[in-house]
């Protein structure tokens, strides 16, 4: 038994940072810098990254993001997704940490270093009417889709299994606009009200599509090319990602939450439950957030010194 979590536990950190055992160089030099970053200890951004919630807030977010027929063929035609899901998955987390326990050098070059690749993204796509229409992946009408769709995933699966967000949701929305900046996002959202406006927008405007190419991406999140010793818990956060959805999003992607005849199966609480093993063989604290708090610890001793 010990065996088998040793090697869980190796998968589960491999498919977040690359390696089973290793740091991550890009997560060691989050300690470098010569300032606070953009946010610190006790902020709403912590509080919801540093949260295992996250993991399911991921799969909602792509679930969400595959909706909109411009970001989808962007990913389709550019992205290696599908051939590296792990590779790309870790190239997101990457971004988001470093923005979120970096300096703020360290969040700008990551911002440029992706604002660069998606120099190269661009084509053109059928929308709901049947008109071709070109797409840029630096457009800021795709800027903040995939910025909104982030922020609403992440804010809605931590009311669900996380814990208290200091300040509340709106202080949540309102930090992590700083990070829809630095990638080039236009006047992005500040409160929970303001954001969900501007997706009811997009879904009352007709600009949302479901289609074939969304019916293939959505069967490929749901079963990734994952290890063996993954799946199963993988299954199930990929459950509790549908049941977060609005209803009508998850009619609109053909999606459905799962029963037992016509009861409903306890998701939210065995989710609860996986996400607590889950933090006990990834650590109570990241390494991303350590390596941060390193930096702080430094440059307050430096201050002091003054």
């Amino acid at each position: 038994m010990r065996n088998f979590y040793k090697r869980w536990q190796g998968e589960l950190k491999r498919a977040f940072t690359g390696t089973p055992d290793a740091t991550p160089d890009w997560v060691l030099r989050l300690a470098d810098g010569d300032d606070n970053g953009y946010y610190l200890p006790g902020s709403a951004v912590w509080a919801v990254h540093g949260s295992m919630s996250t993991i399911v807030a991921g799969i909602r977010a792509l679930l969400m993001q595959t909706l909109h027929p411009g970001a989808l063929a962007g990913v389709n035609d550019h992205s290696r997704f599908r051939a590296d899901p792990l590779g790309r998955l870790a190239g997101t987390i990457r971004w988001v940490f470093t923005v979120s326990y970096g300096s703020t050098a360290a969040a700008h070059s990551a911002s440029d270093w992706v604002t660069r690749l998606h120099q190269h993204v661009h084509g053109e796509y059928m929308d709901r009417s049947g008109r071709s229409r070109r797409y840029a992946a630096n457009d800021p009408e795709l800027l903040l889709w995939v910025h909104i769709t982030f922020t609403d995933a992440f804010l809605s699966a931590h009311k669900l299994w996380g814990g208290r967000i200091p300040g509340g949701p709106d202080a949540y929305v309102s930090e992590w606009a700083r990070a829809g900046l630095l990638m080039g996002v236009e006047s992005p959202p500040m409160t929970e009200k303001d954001m969900r406006q501007q997706l009811e927008r997009w879904y009352d405007d007709g600009e949302l599509v479901a289609d074939e190419r969304v019916k293939e991406a959505v069967s490929f999140i749901r079963n990734p090319p994952l290890h063996p010793l993954l799946r199963p818990g993988y299954h199930l956060l990929f459950a509790a990602a549908v049941m977060s959805l609005e209803p009508k999003y998850r009619k609109l992607l053909g999606l459905k939450t799962p029963t037992l005849g016509p009861l409903p199966l306890p998701i939210k609480a065995a989710t609860r439950a996986a996400l607590v093993l889950v933090r006990i063989a990834l650590g109570r604290v990241s390494p991303s957030e350590k390596a941060a708090r390193k930096r702080l610890r430094r440059i307050a001793g430096l201050n002091m010194r003054r």
